[in-house]
């Protein structure tokens, strides 16, 4: 998301510029460990930055049910109209990470960068995330994680330390190489 200050950045061969930052932008969303949340409704904050009038609510509720927080928020009151408080303080840290997930599906992004995403979520819940997430058709989904058990749903795992990769494989050869 930030131009490098040194050396340069290439994606499928194509050096990644001033020229084509904003549209290879179009394509990747990020879910960061805190949550940004405005003082609105569910609705409002999963479709963060569209007007209230042009919100496709079907679009909505299919992120919401891919982030695992539906369930959550149909037992509330008044459902996607209820309002999270100033920095969604009426929410658990869980459900703000699922409220962020649901933002970034929202986008329909073909890349989704979850970094430490779902830290306050259970296991048997960041589970259920994964799996869902997994399940989106043309969608490549890189974790940043420091929980182990966060890599298990990992194809392929990276290991940097000081900026260089020490560690290229699967979860099974991570875990047998500790």
């Amino acid at each position: 998301l930030i131009e490098p200050t040194d050396g340069i950045l290439k994606v499928d061969d194509q050096i990644l510029n001033k020229n084509n930052f904003k549209c290879w932008h179009k394509n990747i969303a990020h879910v960061p460990q805190d949550i940004f949340l405005i003082d609105a409704t569910i609705k409002e904050n999963i479709a963060f930055g569209v007007s209230k009038n042009q919100i496709d609510i079907n679009r909505v509720k299919e992120a919401a049910t891919h982030a695992e927080i539906l369930k959550d928020i149909e037992n509330t009151p008044l459902g996607f109209d209820t309002n999270v408080g100033e920095g969604g303080i009426k929410l658990s840290g869980g459900q703000k990470q699922r409220i962020g997930i649901a933002r970034a599906l929202y986008k329909r992004s073909n890349i989704l960068f979850l970094d430490e995403a779902t830290s306050a979520l259970d296991n048997e819940t960041e589970k259920k995330v994964i799996n869902s997430l997994e399940s989106i058709n043309n969608l490549t989904l890189i974790m940043i994680a420091h929980r182990v058990t966060t890599l298990q749903y990992c194809h392929n795992i990276v290991k940097l330390d000081k900026g260089s990769i020490v560690f290229n494989g699967s979860y099974n050869e991570y875990i047998n190489n500790q």
